[in-house]
């Protein structure tokens, strides 16, 4: 009886020492996802107006993707595709959600932060959430749920919806905070928030006073780096964490703190990058003070590419290319739109100072951090993910994705990738429709004489008299997509159209999610 006794108590610790063990095997994980940050806008993808040594560190220490893209060009859908390993066109998700928005992410779903959770993780979600909040509408006097907390993390601070927009509060767990019930949110009355360029919707959301006052726009960046650190600095590790950090730069308004005012070479545009940079080199600080650096996963990236919006062009005209010499911009199906910066960095793990050229979603991040913890996805998991842990450790020697769907503000123009060539099935982006310099939403073949790009299509900001109706480009020999070749490849259009309908299949008949603008 005592030897039974013992052997039971030496396979209880032997059992306790396996998971502890394996704990300490499995690696921290830090996501940050960056706001509007194009693939021209840190000096590691060529940027020169503006000092990125922080992230460009992590370019070094690591390896930097070059063909890696969101699943929309959209901020919200973007996100929810990130966050699920699901197309957002499986929800008929096409633009950012409104105040009013219940939870977007099914909560029987997988989820990064669920995924992570279930194998030991604990996990905080720190920023812009922007994918709704409650089962039929938020409740902005009461408990916010469902919210991030029932998709998988553990805790949550930020702000509920984006900077530029309402409610202008911040957010802990499922409370507005500052809250006070004798002063109550109440839609129609107008916010007390300060006033700024490209800033909006100060009438669709008014009182609680006291949470107004509570958020500063110049400090977000300041208090959403001071929850992250704080959050990381609590951390015992006795078990893994994941950190998701969703920053509010380089969204509008540029709202830089005092500091960082007039610091680059392109205005506000590229203050509010170094203060990116900034918020980025106090988390590997953090992480260095705690002693788990070494045993951390980075991945940094953003939810879509850059906006050309007035501050936007006002960067432009100082030199600053926040896409690079890509075609197009945010909301849109040409590569600016979605082809974002992304970064890895794990000791040890991924080779440090180096590049990959494989095709990335960042849909394939919950199949990818699903084998980094040795978890398997049960069918109906993560449908549109891919495990790409060789793209971070190794160098496959064929692609692991070739194909890809990218969904931009427009239904109409639901793109296909698949190889080398691109398919965008109407004339223009689908993106923003601003037509003159000085818009807020210029984009598309109206900013064409602004920027320089060139288009087979347009002459003058305008389509050609007999343009093709739809798009096809050849990245390999075309890479800025300058030579629409639609008329010239038929076999390759039908290929791509059985792939593009095969998809479209898949949209729900349900109302669209989000907005989408009505003039395209």
């Amino acid at each position: 009886m005592k030897i039974k006794k013992i052997l039971i108590t030496t396979i209880a610790v032997l059992a306790c020492f396996a998971e502890y063990s394996s704990a300490q095997a499995m690696p921290n994980i830090v996501l940050i996802n960056a706001d509007d940050l194009g693939y021209g806008d840190l000096g590691c993808y060529g940027a020169t107006h503006v000092r990125t040594p922080n992230i460009d560190r992590l370019a070094r220490e690591g390896r930097r993707f070059t063909d890696a893209h969101t699943a929309s060009a959209v901020c919200s859908p973007s996100r929810y595709g990130l966050l699920t390993g699901r197309y957002p066109l499986r929800k008929n998700f096409w633009g950012p959600t409104p105040i009013n928005q219940r939870l977007t992410i099914d909560m029987t779903h997988l989820t990064l932060a669920s995924l992570l959770k279930d194998a030991g993780y604990v996990t905080s979600c720190i920023g812009k959430w922007h994918l709704g909040f409650g089962e039929k509408e938020p409740n902005w006097n009461g408990d916010l749920k469902p919210g991030p907390l029932e998709v998988g993390f553990d805790y949550y601070f930020g702000i509920p919806s984006v900077n530029s927009g309402p409610p202008f509060v911040y957010v802990e767990n499922h409370r507005v905070v500052g809250a006070d019930q004798s002063d109550p949110m109440v839609y129609g009355k107008t916010s007390i928030t300060r006033r700024y360029p490209e800033k909006s919707g100060y009438q669709r959301i008014g009182g609680a006073e006291a949470a107004h006052k509570l958020y500063v726009d110049k400090l977000i960046g300041t208090t959403l780096k001071e929850k992250a650190v704080g959050w990381l600095k609590q951390r015992s590790g006795e078990r893994p964490f994941f950190l998701y950090l969703a920053t509010t730069n380089i969204h509008h308004p540029f709202t830089p703190a005092k500091q960082f005012v007039g610091t680059s070479e392109c205005g506000l545009y590229g203050d509010f990058i170094h203060e990116l940079d900034w918020i980025v080199g106090e988390i590997l600080v953090a992480l260095d003070e705690q002693k788990v650096a070494d045993n951390t996963l980075i991945i940094f990236t953003s939810d879509n590419g850059g906006m050309l919006h007035v501050t936007g062009q006002r960067a432009w005209r100082a030199g600053h290319r926040m896409n690079g010499d890509l075609l197009g911009f945010k909301f849109g199906a040409w590569e600016g739109g979605h082809r974002v910066p992304m970064i890895a960095r794990w000791p040890g793990k991924i080779p440090a100072n180096t590049t990959s050229d494989c095709l990335f979603s960042q849909i394939d991040l919950v199949a990818t951090l699903a084998s980094v913890v040795g978890r398997s996805l049960k069918k109906g998991e993560a449908v549109d993910s891919m495990d790409q842990l060789a793209s971070f450790t190794g160098s496959p020697k064929s692609p692991i994705r070739n194909t890809l769907i990218i969904s931009p503000n427009s239904p109409e123009h639901l793109t296909v990738r698949h190889e080398q060539w691109v398919y965008i099935p109407r004339r223009d982006s689908g993106g923003f429709q601003g037509k003159n310099v000085g818009d807020h939403l210029l984009a598309g073949a109206a900013a064409l004489p602004f920027t320089g790009n060139s288009n087979s299509d347009v002459v003058d900001g305008k389509f050609r008299t007999g343009a093709p109706p739809a798009q096809l480009y050849d990245l390999n020999k075309d890479p800025f997509q300058a030579n629409n070749v639609y008329s010239q490849h038929h076999e390759v259009v039908r290929e791509l159209e059985i792939i593009l309908h095969s998809y479209q299949k898949t949209i729900p008949s349900t109302k669209p999610l989000g907005w989408i603008n009505i003039n395209q």
